[in-house]
């Protein structure tokens, strides 16, 4: 999933985060870094490409915007590796319960 890829960058993630507090032109997130205009750009573009980030043209600016789109395909991903690990989490508990039930029952006298 490229939305994951696009993430494990902490520059993208702090765009990211920028960007949950609302929409950003290209030049508003270039001022919060110390790198360049062009620099930033490719990490929008992966953004972009990844699903998690629209822009939108507003005459020469360039406005972004997180695309919740993307955000839910990751969600939805999440959600269901959560479940299975949670599955697996209850069966393993259950066994360990068992044998620990088993282990506290007095064993049956040998006559």
């Amino acid at each position: 999933m490229l939305a994951f890829t696009a993430l494990a960058d902490p520059t993208r993630r702090r765009i990211v985060e920028m960007l949950a507090e609302g929409e950003r032109t290209a030049g508003e997130i270039v001022a919060r870094f110390d790198m360049t205009a062009p620099a930033i750009s490719q990490h929008l573009k992966m953004l972009r490409e990844a699903g998690l980030v629209n822009v939108r043209a507003d005459g020469q600016r360039r406005i972004h915007s997180l695309d919740q789109g993307g955000f839910s395909e990751m969600e939805a991903w999440i959600a269901k590796t959560k479940r299975f690990w949670e599955n697996r989490l209850d069966v393993l508990e259950q066994t360990l319960r068992a044998e620990d039930e088993k282990k506290k029952k007095p064993s049956a006298k040998k006559k």
